[in-house]
């Protein structure tokens, strides 16, 4: 496990996004030839699958945005924010101003990413069936779970310019999604439409919801390393894979240090060592890490206070 953190991450780490962002356009042009030359499912399937994962990726990057850390030109940083939300469905605005909460009150009642897990009162059928749709319609639950937030009585997000300079992106949203769809309409490619973009973006926006469970849902700590599953892989593989999700992996040190870039995470995995009996060291992969998160969702719940809860029922 790599615990320096006074060595300059190497540029590679460094230009992840954009490494990701130039693999995910070559492979829809690869998509794209195999589609116009009818090839086989087993050719396509496994570009959707990369293209997928590649817009896992870039949705990180959607994140690292949101912090100010994708881009060191705010006006890019902000630019950038808004067209990766346009194509996920999401306002860079909206998603900033309630991820903040995941951040300020994590796994308490006032974490609106974790709704509705962290409510005691709510009864189990609805938080199962919250889990069922957001592990299997996540590009639809997503945008959901956060306009709930920005919509619902007592909102959050009550600054009068922040609500509306997310209406307007709202608004630009509507309007670009007009234009694709009847472009699409017009030269009718919904062939390409679907296979390019749909079916990538949902496998996408899944995996996203999935990272998050194994991140959060099931642990009920009072620590961030006790409400938070981090995977420190030591193959290769599990690198690639670090770094093409942004160093997402290591996300206990992104809650121990907000403003961190990515590339400096895993200097610091040192940080996600146990240093109490509920906290748990880092799991070797993504499917160690899994197979632990799978046993809550029979009762998905997050946060140490459904230990008090418990106690006084």
């Amino acid at each position: 496990m790599n615990t320096s953190s006074s060595i300059e991450p190497h540029w590679v780490s460094r230009s992840a996004f954009q490494i990701v962002v130039f693999l995910f356009l070559f492979t829809e042009i690869g998509l794209a030839a195999a589609l116009y030359r009818d090839a086989s499912l087993w050719v396509v399937i496994p570009l959707v699958l990369l293209a997928s994962h590649l817009m896992h990726g870039a949705a990180v990057g959607f994140h690292e945005a949101t912090h100010g850390l994708l881009r060191r030109n705010r006006r890019f940083n902000e630019f950038d924010g808004v067209l990766l939300g346009v194509f996920s469905f999401m306002s860079f605005s909206l998603y900033r101003a309630a991820h903040q909460t995941h951040h300020a009150y994590f796994a308490t009642e006032r974490d609106e990413e974790l709704w509705p897990f962290v409510f005691t009162e709510k009864p189990r059928w609805a938080r199962v069936l919250a889990a069922v749709l957001e592990l299997t319609l996540g590009l639809f639950f997503t945008p959901f779970l956060f306009l709930r937030s920005f919509l619902r009585a007592g909102s959050p997000i009550r600054s009068k310019k922040v609500r509306r300079r997310i209406w307007m992106e709202l608004t630009l949203m509507v309007v670009v999604w007009i234009g694709i769809v009847a472009a699409v309409a017009y030269a009718e490619v919904w062939r390409y439409f679907v296979w390019m973009y749909l079916v990538p973006a949902a496998v996408a926006a899944n995996l996203q919801t999935w990272r998050k469970y194994i991140e959060h849902v099931g642990l009920t700590g009072g620590t961030v390393n006790s409400a938070t599953r981090n995977i420190v892989s030591e193959g290769w593989w599990g690198r690639v894979v670090a770094f093409t999700l942004l160093h997402e992996p290591f996300h206990g040190v992104h809650h121990l240090h907000v403003g961190l870039s990515h590339a400096e995470l895993p200097q610091r995995a040192a940080e996600l060592l146990p240093v109490s009996p509920e906290e748990r060291p880092p799991f070797p992969s993504y499917r160690h890490a899994m197979l632990d998160m799978l046993r809550s969702l029979a009762d998905p719940r997050v946060g140490a206070h459904w230990h008090t809860s418990r106690l006084q029922s």
